[in-house]
C-alpha cells in the first residue's frame, strides 16, 4: 500500500551517534522540572504513598504504549513530527504542526523563564537572599507580583538577564545540530543531573526528622484510591512527564538508525524517567519532615502550592539547616536548571527540525531565528503579570493542547494508518519485548478513552468554577486565544508547500 513519503532529496538524515546518547537525550526531555517538584507537589497533595500506585498504572496502561507509538512513527517516517503526520496523510500534517508550534512558541517561551528563575536563586543560594519571609522575597520583591493577570505591570531586568542566559545556552547546544550539539549535551547534563540529585537524597534523608517525611511518601492510604482525583492527576502526570504530544519523541527516533529496537528504548525511557521522579521524591520528602520537626507543624501544612514547594518552602528548609545550607541551596536549584535546560534543548529541536524538514533552510539560520524570537516572546512572561500568565497558558496548553493532540495521535496512528502497521514495523527489529495485538488495542480504544475523561473532567470543571478563579476575559483572551493562534498557524504553515515536494511511493524500511 503506497503513502506520502518525502522524496530521496530530504535524505540523508542526521543520527544520533550512539544508542546511550539517544537514551540520555530522550531522558534529557522527558526529566524536567516536573519530574522534581510537580510530582512530589501531586504526591503530597494525594497522600504520598497512595499516589504511586495510580501513578505506575497510568505509566503501564497509557504512558509506555504513547511513548511506543511516537518513537515507532519518528523512526518509520524519518522525520520531524509534521513531516512524518504527512506522510500518513497530507490532511494530517497539521497536527504535527500544531504539536511543535504548543512546544516551542507556548510550553517552551513560559518554561524558559522558570528556568530563568531558577537559575537566579542558585545565585541567591549562596548568601540565602531570601531572608527570614521566602514567599514574601519570591512574590513581592523577586517577581514583584502585580495584582492580577490583566495588571501587566513593568518587565523585570533582572530575570531578563537570566533568561537572555538560558536561552544563549539553548542556541548554542542546538545550533551545533543532533551529534556535536544536543547528543554531547546531553551526555553531559544527565549524568551531572543524577550525581547532584543523588547527594540531595542522601543529604536529605539523614537530615533530622526525615523518617517523617518519608513515611508520608512511602505510606499508603487506600483509601485515597476511591477518589477521582488521584487517578486524574497521575494519568495526566505521567502523559505530561514523558514530553508526549510535543513533537519530540518523533523527532528523535527520526535521528536513530534503521535497525533500533524502538520498545526496548522506549521502556527504557519512560521506566527512567519514572524512577527519577521516584526518587527525587525522597529529597523533596526527607527535607519537608525535616521541616515538620524543625517548625513543629504537621507534614501537610508545610507546603501551601506546587509553585511554593521549589521557591518558597525549599528556602525556608534551606535556611533553617544546621550547616552547609548554602552548598545544599545551590545543589537543589543547579538541578533544577540542569533538568530545565535538558528538556528545553529538546523543545527547540523539534520545531527547528520540523522547519528544516519542510523548507531546507539551513540549520544554523533557523536555530538562531528561532531562539530569537523565542527569547522576545518569552518576555511577556517576565512582567510583574508573568506568574500569572504562566499559570494560564500552562493550564490551557497542557490540559487541552496536548491531550486532544494526543487523541488525535491515537486516531491518526490507530484508524487512518493502522495501529497493525505501524506494530509490525516496530517488530522488525524488537530483540525480545515484541508487541501484541494488546497494543493496538491500546492505541485504539484505550489512551484515546482515558484521555477524552480527563478532557472531559477539565471541561466540566471549567465551566463550574474558572480556573484559579481567574476572571473569564483573562482565561479566554491569554489561554484559549494561545492555543487558537498556534492551530491557525499549523494550518496555514501546513498548506505552504514543501521544499522537496511530497510524492506517492512505497515507504522503505
Amino acid at each position: 500500500m503506497s503513502q506520502n513519503q518525502i522524496s530521496k532529496p530530504h535524505q540523508p538524515r542526521a543520527q544520533w551517534k550512539s544508542p546511550m546518547g539517544f537514551i540520555l537525550a530522550a531522558l534529557g526531555s522527558a526529566v524536567g522540572l516536573g519530574n522534581i517538584w510537580r510530582f512530589s507537589y501531586l504526591c503530597y497533595e494525594n497522600g504520598g504513598g497512595a499516589f504511586l500506585i495510580p501513578y505506575f498504572i497510568a505509566l503501564i496502561v497509557v504512558g509506555i504504549p504513547l511513548m511506543i507509538l511516537e518513537l515507532g512513527l519518528g523512526h518509520k517516517m524519518r522525520g520531524s513530527a509534521p513531516m512524518s503526520f504527512a506522510k500518513v496523510g497530507r490532511d494530517w500534517e497539521w497536527c504535527g504542526w500544531w504539536a511543535v508550534n504548543c512546544a516551542m512558541y507556548g510550553i517552551m517561551l513560559y518554561y524558559s523563564v522558570i528556568i530563568a528563575w531558577c537559575l537566579s536563586y542558585v545565585f541567591f543560594a549562596t548568601d540565602l537572599a531570601w531572608g527570614s519571609d521566602p514567599n514574601n522575597f519570591f512574590f513581592n520583591e523577586f517577581l514583584q507580583i502585580s495584582s492580577g493577570p490583566t495588571r501587566m505591570g513593568d518587565i523585570r531586568t533582572s530575570i531578563i538577564f537570566a533568561l537572555m542566559g538560558v536561552w544563549g545556552l539553548c542556541w548554542f547546544i542546538v545550533y551545533f545540530g543532533v551529534q556535536k550539539g544536543v547528543e554531547r549535551a546531553n551526555k553531559i547534563f544527565m549524568p551531572l543531573l543524577f550525581v547532584l540529585i543523588s547527594v540531595l537524597i542522601i543529604w536529605s534523608v539523614n537530615l533530622k526528622g526525615a523518617h517523617v517525611g518519608l513515611a508520608v511518601y512511602l505510606k499508603p492510604n487506600f483509601e485515597l484510591l476511591k477518589t477521582p482525583k488521584i487517578w486524574i492527576d497521575a494519568f495526566s502526570q505521567i502523559f505530561f512527564t514523558l514530553s508526549l504530544a510535543f513533537g519530540i519523541m518523533i523527532t528523535y527516533a527520526s535521528y536513530l538508525p534503521r535497525k533500533a529496537d524502538i520498545v526496548k528504548d522506549a521502556y527504557m525511557i519512560s521506566l527512567g524517567n519514572a524512577l527519577f521522579s521516584f526518587l527525587a521524591g525522597f529529597a523533596v520528602f526527607g527535607t519537608l519532615g525535616y521541616m515538620s520537626v524543625t517548625l513543629n507543624v504537621p507534614v501537610a501544612e508545610v507546603v501551601k502550592e506546587s509553585i511554593g514547594l521549589a521557591f518558597v518552602t525549599y528556602p525556608q528548609a534551606i535556611s533553617l539547616m544546621p550547616g552547609f545550607a548554602r552548598a545544599f541551596g545551590v545543589m537543589f536549584f543547579l538541578s533544577l536548571v540542569i533538568a530545565g535546560l535538558s528538556s528545553a534543548v529538546s523543545l527547540i529541536e523539534a520545531f527547528s527540525a520540523a522547519i528544516i524538514d519542510k523548507f531546507h533552510y539551513e540549520r544554523k539560520t533557523v536555530v538562531s531565528i528561532v531562539c530569537l524570537t523565542g527569547f522576545l516572546g518569552s518576555i511577556v512572561f517576565t512582567a510583574k503579570s508573568g506568574l500569572y500568565w504562566v499559570d494560564i497558558v500552562d493550564h490551557f496548553i497542557t490540559h487541552y493542547g496536548l491531550v486532544i493532540i494526543g487523541i488525535l495521535e491515537c486516531f491518526i496512528i490507530g484508524w487512518i494508518f493502522k495501529a497493525k502497521k505501524l506494530r509490525e514495523h516496530i517488530n522488525q527489529h524488537a530483540q525480545k519485548d515484541r508487541l501484541s495485538i494488546l497494543w493496538d488495542i491500546a492505541i485504539r480504544y484505550v489512551i484515546p478513552l482515558v484521555l477524552l475523561i480527563l478532557l472531559t473532567h477539565d471541561i466540566i470543571k471549567e465551566i463550574s468554577s474558572p480556573y484559579e478563579g481567574y476572571p473569564w476575559a483573562a482565561l479566554i483572551g491569554i489561554g484559549q486565544h494561545w492555543l487558537g493562534i498556534a492551530l491557525i498557524a499549523a494550518l496555514f504553515v501546513s498548506m505552504r508547500p514543501w521544499k522537496k515536494e511530497l510524492h506517492e511511493t512505497e515507504q522503505h524500511d
